[in-house]
């Protein structure tokens, strides 16, 4: 599995987004998040085609964090389906990804299990 990842989330608005955003950056599980202000999505839902504007969320983190990210999401995002998906940052500027791994605290040294 590889160490750095970033997840992508697709919320409904500006608030939602900084709101989510600042908790999981305050708690530690991700370094950082960049804001798309502006997307637009279109999409099947519930036997129809739906568009909408929405907004992108990008954190970077450690993938040992990304089940609990994934959580926090689904259990504050105002979406009954959120889109949360984790990719791999195969490589980087060395120096960010130290400041990456400094900036997110391992579970363990948090004691969690």
């Amino acid at each position: 599995m590889d160490k750095y990842i970033q997840i992508e989330w697709t919320c409904s608005g500006l608030d939602e987004g900084r709101k989510i955003a600042r908790e999981l950056v305050e708690q530690k599980l991700v370094a950082c998040a960049n804001i798309v202000s502006q997307i637009e999505s279109i999409y099947h839902w519930e036997g129809q085609i739906e568009s909408d504007q929405e907004v992108k969320v990008l954190f970077k983190t450690e993938s040992v964090h990304f089940e609990r990210i994934k959580s926090y999401i689904e259990s504050h995002a105002s979406y009954d389906v959120p889109a949360i998906l984790a990719f791999p940052i195969l490589d980087g500027n060395a120096t960010y990804l130290e400041w990456l791994s400094e900036a997110v605290t391992s579970s363990a040294s948090r004691g969690d299990s």
